[in-house]
């Protein structure tokens, strides 16, 4: 079966569209690939900035809390208060 020259032609158009229309769908994957990883960027690039604040938070809040450990220490040696061990200290007596 031979094909006459205005099948041939009809084909081949048939043909190139597709691999037209093909190739444009690869090339629109590929770009709402790469807006989605640059999305992504910047949501891990906002989790790290905001875990920096927590532990900077973190830090603030333990050594705040050395202070005020430590004004209490003062307070109850100034009222002969003897302090209460830490279940820590106890456990390591115990073993």
């Amino acid at each position: 079966m031979a094909l006459d020259p205005s099948q041939m032609s009809s084909t081949l158009i048939i043909m190139l569209s597709i691999l037209v229309g093909t190739l444009a769908a690869i090339v629109y994957s590929l770009r709402i690939l790469v807006l989605l990883e640059r999305r992504i960027a910047r949501v891990d690039l906002n989790i790290e900035r905001i875990a920096r604040k927590i532990v900077a938070e973190e830090v603030k809040i333990e050594s705040e809390e050395a202070i005020v450990l430590k004004k209490q220490r003062e307070i109850e040696r100034k009222l002969g208060i003897k302090s209460k061990k830490s279940a820590k200290s106890k456990s390591k007596r115990r073993k």
